[in-house]
């Protein structure tokens, strides 16, 4: 990248930092800035950042990125904790994130021309993982009830890494079946990507955190040494899973969970990687975004697209959120305010640049201007909306009195 690039994007992340404590609250967030930002410096713009979908460095970063957040998000997640006191993430985890697959893809098919199954699979998967970084003011706003709060924190926490398998999958799937491969090579690809993956993941974290745990008894290691292990087992278990026929994001996914969950404690460094380093690489990619793949795709942008971007940030995400919720004695007005935010970010963003550039079917090109459609409209109307909807909730539930939704639970369902 050209010295001019480095200095712009240099100058953003500093007058960003600058400003952040003013930014939050308000109706701007992080990635809503940034991704203007980047189409205003971008080759259809000031072509200040010359950053297009088929550069090297922006694979490298969805990459690094996408292992990262896997990784941090399940390493951060004690699962007893999860089980006792967070019903509701995991229903919609279980049942509403599925449903919300098999609704996208039937809406798929429904609407958009000659789409195989598989591909109306892939593009409602890519979709289907929620972003908690484009709703700060709700899961940051002391007005909303902790409940619904750590419901939608922990929801955007773990649905990337439960709906990658499925991208993966379909992804392959259609690109073989367009290649007129036989079953039997997606089954057996299958297998070794989803069985594999997750094995190397799980002995790499299990290890790691007992050498951890080891080595912090006996007083061997400094605190900042353990952000260097975490690092490490991070990219060590993708790699092992990659050179085992596995597959490397779901690996770094369940090292994450196996190193967590068998350390059994607060790792302070996992939190203060998401809240900085974590940030960094988040506003670089929704950058990436606004440089790269918003310019390739709006040209193609056209009213059954745009039909099909707002039902899935609407009726194919509120649907099977209320159903998920059934039962648990949460109001309709909770379930419509889990269901609207459910913003499409980062996640979908890594997903098409890592998993769909990779891939060959008939429709990639169109299912990649329908994601970032979707995406787009996403920042924009849940950046704008998550302020006055946090506040107006707020009341609600406050009138509410002693209910499910303001039922004491854990501020966060970490390890501490």
């Amino acid at each position: 990248m050209n010295p001019v690039a480095v200095l712009t994007i240099a100058i953003a992340l500093l007058a960003y930092g600058l400003v952040s404590r003013r930014i939050q609250g308000s109706i701007f967030t992080g990635p809503m800035l940034f991704a203007a930002f980047g189409f205003a410096v971008g080759p259809d713009g000031a072509s200040l950042v010359p950053m297009r979908v088929s550069h090297e460095g922006l694979h490298l970063l969805a990459e690094i990125t996408l292992i990262l957040v896997l990784f941090s998000d399940a390493a951060n997640l004690d699962l007893r904790q999860l089980r006792r006191d967070h019903n509701l993430p995991v229903r919609m985890l279980t049942i509403g994130l599925p449903l919300s697959i098999v609704l996208g893809a039937a809406l798929a098919l429904g609407l958009l021309a000659g789409f195989s199954i598989w591909e109306a699979l892939l593009l409602a998967a890519i979709l289907a993982p929620t972003d908690a970084a484009l709703g700060q003011a709700v899961i940051t706003n002391p007005v909303v009830p902790v409940r619904i709060r750590q419901t939608l924190n922990v929801e955007s926490g773990l649905n990337d890494g439960i709906a990658f398998p499925f991208v993966l999958v379909f992804a392959t799937v259609a690109t073989m079946a367009d290649a007129g491969q036989q079953a039997s090579d997606w089954i057996l690809f299958a297998i070794k990507q989803m069985g594999l993956g997750p094995l190397a993941g799980i002995a790499v974290g299990f290890v790691g955190a007992k050498l951890v745990a080891f080595c912090h008894r006996a007083d061997w290691m400094s605190e900042t040494a353990e952000g260097i292990v975490a690092l490490a087992l991070a990219f060590a278990a993708y790699q092992a899973a990659e050179l085992i026929g596995g597959n490397g994001f779901i690996s770094a996914f369940a090292a994450g969970l196996s190193f967590g969950n068998t350390l059994g404690r607060h790792c302070k460094f996992l939190f203060e990687f998401a809240d900085a380093e974590g940030l960094f690489l988040i506003l670089l990619t929704f950058m990436a975004f606004g440089s790269a793949m918003i310019p390739m795709a709006l040209p193609d942008f056209n009213l059954v697209y745009l039909l099909y971007a707002v039902l899935t940030l609407t009726v194919i995400r509120m649907l099977p959120v209320s159903v998920a919720l059934l039962g648990t004695g949460v109001s309709p007005v909770t379930s419509a305010f889990l269901g609207w935010f459910g913003p499409r970010g980062l996640a979908s963003v890594l997903y098409v640049l890592v998993v769909l550039e990779g891939a060959e079917m008939p429709h990639k090109h169109e299912i990649f201007v329908i994601c970032t459609l979707t995406i787009m409209l996403s920042i924009l109307l849940h950046g704008f909306t998550a302020v006055p909807a946090a506040r107006w909730y707020g009341r609600q539930s406050k009138a509410m009195g002693e209910c499910e939704e303001n039922r004491p639970v854990s501020e966060r369902p970490w390890s501490d």
